[in-house]
């Protein structure tokens, strides 16, 4: 969407990039850092700064400003009126249950996949709990399996924009992150329609994710199995785990 200039409010936009700014990397700012990370100056930094602590979004000891429990709303207020969520979740209860495996649906928001729905077995990897896997995760679109498959369901134009110009940050020596292979890799994902990466994002842990489309054939989340090399073995995916999540997403799909 496209909006006039007149219509566009710069303010308001700084504001949330500043809050945009803590992540599980920075979790405490000053006025320097947040200035750093947003693009703006030091000055308009501090401003947002006491305005969001002020508004009851941020906290401060006087000098670091953290996240408070208020920007949660905003997060609730998204999985308790977005249909895709509500949509989602009864199906990966059902699947989770029936396999005792972890089960993911994920959206893309700019270089990352987030998570809208999860529901945990009791075979998921427990290292994959201690990373924090959990609602509103955000995960490296380039290094997971429900990632990969969005991006190979983007228009190729739309693809070749993301693509263009972006850093591939390597999480694991398995992360690919030339900008050549990775576009064959996501043309290989294209052809599948479905993606398996092995040790991309963690050590240790296997995906594998298909695509969520509605009956006009968008493509509106990604669905995932996670596991360990032995749950998720070449012969277990074709046998048992693909056929299992293109069967849920044939269901969702007069759903969505």
């Amino acid at each position: 969407m496209t909006i006039a200039k007149a219509d566009y409010i710069e303010g308001l936009a700084k504001g949330l990039a500043v809050l945009e700014a803590f992540d599980t990397e920075r979790q405490r700012l000053n006025a320097t850092l947040a200035a750093q990370r947003t693009g703006i100056t030091r000055a308009a930094a501090r401003r947002h700064l006491l305005t969001l602590a002020e508004l009851g979004y941020l906290d401060s000891d006087g000098s670091h400003y953290w996240l408070s429990a208020r920007v949660l709303r905003f997060a609730g207020s998204y999985m308790a009126t977005s249909r895709l969520p509500r949509t989602l979740q009864p199906t990966l209860n059902r699947l989770a249950a029936q396999t005792e495996a972890s089960f993911s649906a994920v959206v893309l928001d700019g270089g990352d996949g987030v998570i809208v729905a999860r529901s945990a077995g009791s075979l998921e990897p427990v290292r994959h709990i201690a990373h924090g896997l959990h609602l509103g995760a955000r995960l490296p679109a380039h290094a997971t399996s429900t990632g990969r498959v969005l991006l190979a369901n983007l228009p190729k134009d739309e693809f070749a924009q993301w693509l263009k110009g972006r850093v591939l940050a390597r999480i694991t020596p398995e992360t690919e992150v030339g900008a050549t292979i990775f576009r064959k890799l996501i043309d290989q994902v294209r052809k599948d329609d479905h993606c398996l990466a092995r040790q991309v994002h963690e050590l240790g842990i296997h995906a594998l994710a298909v695509p969520l489309r509605n009956m006009q054939g968008q493509t509106l989340a990604a669905l995932n199995v996670v596991g360990t090399a032995e749950q998720l073995s070449d012969a277990a995916v074709q046998r048992k785990w693909l056929p299992l999540l293109l069967e849920a997403a044939r269901e969702l799909r007069p759903l969505l």
